[in-house]
């Protein structure tokens, strides 16, 4: 599904501007309050560095969560992206490389790297917002993928043979 016809991509801007100026005003405040929380959370758990209790398991689960996202990245073009939850009226549903394993990948990455933050500085609070990042992006994921299944027909597809977040669980 990666290329579409002229008349397939005229068809989803239309749908997608319907949907938008329906929803325009609710949907970008939300979106822009759940982009603020997954920031907000992010730079919680890894301000301030703290190379005294850092551990070579945590170097590992960052460095896993980079290379999954740089992966995310080449397998989809860089201008099909977008931090705030409402897919792209002109953007393809990308479903190889990391996408044929989970709907959101750099989902994934971000909370690989977040959690190897949590593995290396070890302190509880870090994990309580790891959590609360979990409820954010899986949030952010419900509405993107809304979002999907109203642009792209074969979204329903794509959605029942591959997992959300992480692979063969979430």
């Amino acid at each position: 599904m990666r290329y579409r016809s002229r008349a397939d991509r005229v068809a989803i801007a239309k749908r997608t501007r319907e949907f938008r100026a329906k929803f325009a005003g609710a949907l970008a405040m939300r979106s822009t309050i759940l982009v603020t929380l997954q920031l907000a959370a992010m730079a919680a758990i890894i301000v301030p560095w703290d190379p005294a209790r850092w551990n070579g398991v945590a170097t590992l689960v960052v460095a896993a969560g980079i290379g999954i996202g740089i992966w995310a990245l080449t397998a989809n073009r860089l201008g099909n992206f977008n931090i705030r939850p409402e897919p792209k009226a002109e953007g393809y549903l990308a479903t190889g490389g990391p996408y044929a394993y989970v709907r959101h990948p750099m989902y994934l990455a971000v909370l690989l790297i977040s959690f190897g933050f949590c593995v290396g500085y070890a302190t509880p609070w870090r994990w309580i917002v790891l959590v609360a990042l979990a409820i954010v992006l899986d949030r952010k994921a419900r509405i993107e993928e809304a979002g999907l299944a109203k642009l792209h027909p074969g979204y329903a597809a794509y959605a029942q043979r591959t997992k959300r977040i992480v692979p063969y669980l979430w």
